[in-house]
């Protein structure tokens, strides 16, 4: 007797057995995914310190570095510059004259009415030299010795420290002059010499060399060859009445610890004055983001590892010894002592809250620290065991390759996978016995099937006998 669904059969419950019989073998695999899932917010929450720790190691190295306590800030009072200072510098005013800008030598050549001509009839090598360097050599076919040609080529060189462009006049008919331009200024970036050689085999250079030879006169001497010479010249300006010359409109260390960039001529006779004072402000600044950073990451582990005593709820990383020992020992690093009048935190005004270990910042004691001990206060930060250096050890432990969260994770990713595994195993043995279960369902369906069938039988024959016998 064929049967189309388990029970139909028999008239028992068998469909909702097997799912019920289901339904508890598949308890296994919940408890399987609850703690794959208990390891997966563990390994996230790790992952959540362990980019906290590197914002406040960032923070805590700002602070280890001397241009963060020596920050000088420059004020400027007209447009011919402008100036910044480094940690080198020191406090001052100067008066500065920007007597004369920095310029780049230019080479043009005459016109010509064809800018795709070639000026040499086979293989030419053109030879460029600037001032104080090694000559270098351009290897040029015939169709490439036109002025676009040379053009083109001098610029897919950047070795050879000058550029090249076409200016073309609009006359009629137009002409093009090639415009040479040495890539630095100054007069030491000069180009000396432009020479044309035959590099093939009898190659008439002549024109060639009739229109971009050059040869920078010294000694007095003039220049000579095809092109005309705008000549580079240096930068000068006074200094409180020194004279000083520069190659580049960028000035460096003409006053030590200060880089002023020329902008334009001042006129004769006048001048525009650059002030240098102390910026505690780069220190202040640089404080807070420590503190904001340290109190982001305290904040963060008492997230990941508290619990909800209401609720009786954990979070990921309660009871987490990894967790509170990151606590513990960057709450430590903060004891290092610096030297003099501010060797602690809290006379620099920083204190801890007794409540949540968090830090707060008074505002105005900082400031008064930085202003009249900053040497105490970048010891106390940048000293040679100063916070810096001992919370960076700190988090070093935790966040490099190979630390204390990076191996812990390399753990969580390995149970992981054996759950995965796991799990996989569990599922495929509770599929393999629910068909057992099916099969063994359905035989009983059948047979019961069977059973209730012959029963029919008999009743109805016996049924039949009795009416045979009610009749005799």
């Amino acid at each position: 007797m064929a049967i189309s669904s388990i029970g139909v059969g028999s008239g028992l419950p068998l469909s909702e057995l097997l799912e019920n019989l289901r339904t508890n073998e598949e308890l296994s695999l919940g408890l399987i995914e609850s703690r794959a899932t208990a390891v997966q917010n563990r390994l996230s929450g790790y992952g959540t310190i362990k980019s906290s720790i590197e914002a406040l190691k960032t923070a805590s190295d700002a602070l280890g570095k001397a241009e963060t306590f020596g920050a000088l800030k420059t004020t400027v009072s007209g447009d011919a510059f402008t100036a910044s200072a480094s940690a080198k510098g020191i406090a001052g005013q100067y008066r500065i004259e920007v007597q004369e800008l920095a310029t780049a030598q230019t080479l043009t050549s005459a016109g010509q009415t064809n800018r795709k001509a070639a000026l040499a009839d086979g293989k030419v090598g053109i030879e460029i030299k600037l001032a104080g360097n090694a000559a270098k050599t351009l290897t040029l076919d015939s169709a490439d010795t036109s002025l676009e040609g040379i053009a083109k080529a001098i610029n897919s060189d950047s070795s050879l420290g000058v550029s090249a462009t076409l200016i073309n006049d609009g006359s009629v008919p137009p002409k093009s002059y090639l415009l040479l331009t040495a890539k630095e200024t100054g007069e030491k970036a000069s180009i000396e010499r432009i020479t044309v050689t035959d590099a093939g085999a009898g190659t008439d250079v002549t024109a060639l060399q009739n229109t971009i030879g050059f040869v920078k006169g010294s000694g007095g001497a003039p220049n000579t060859g095809a092109l005309t010479e705008q000549a580079a010249k240096n930068a000068s300006l006074l200094v409180n009445g020194i004279q000083i010359t520069s190659q580049s409109n960028t000035v460096e260390d003409a006053i030590d610890g200060v880089t002023l960039t020329l902008l334009k001529k001042n006129e004769a006779g006048s001048a525009d004055t650059l002030s240098i004072t102390k910026d505690d402000s780069v220190a202040s600044k640089a404080i807070n983001t420590f503190v904001s950073a340290y109190n982001n990451l305290q904040s963060i582990i008492k997230t990941l590892t508290s619990y909800d005593v209401d609720n009786q709820k954990s979070s990921a990383l309660t009871g987490d010894s990894l967790a509170r020992n990151v606590q513990s020992q960057v709450r430590g690093a903060l004891n290092a002592a610096g030297t003099g009048a501010v060797r602690t935190l809290a006379q620099l005004g920083i204190t801890t809250s007794p409540t949540d270990g968090t830090l707060k910042v008074d505002d105005d004691k900082l400031a008064a620290a930085l202003k009249d001990n900053m040497v105490d206060v970048q010891s106390l930060f940048a000293g040679e065991n100063g916070i810096s250096k001992q919370l960076g050890a700190v988090a070093d432990t935790y966040v490099k390759s190979g630390g204390l969260i990076n191996s812990a994770a390399d753990s969580m990713t390995d149970t992981l996978k054996q759950m995965n595994k796991q799990y996989q195993a569990e599922s495929d043995r509770i599929d393999a016995r629910m068909e057992n279960y099916r099969k063994q369902f359905t035989a009983l369906d059948t047979a019961m099937a069977q059973m209730n069938s012959v029963s029919s039988y008999l009743t109805q024959q016996l049924a039949m006998l009795s009416n045979l016998n009610d009749q005799s």
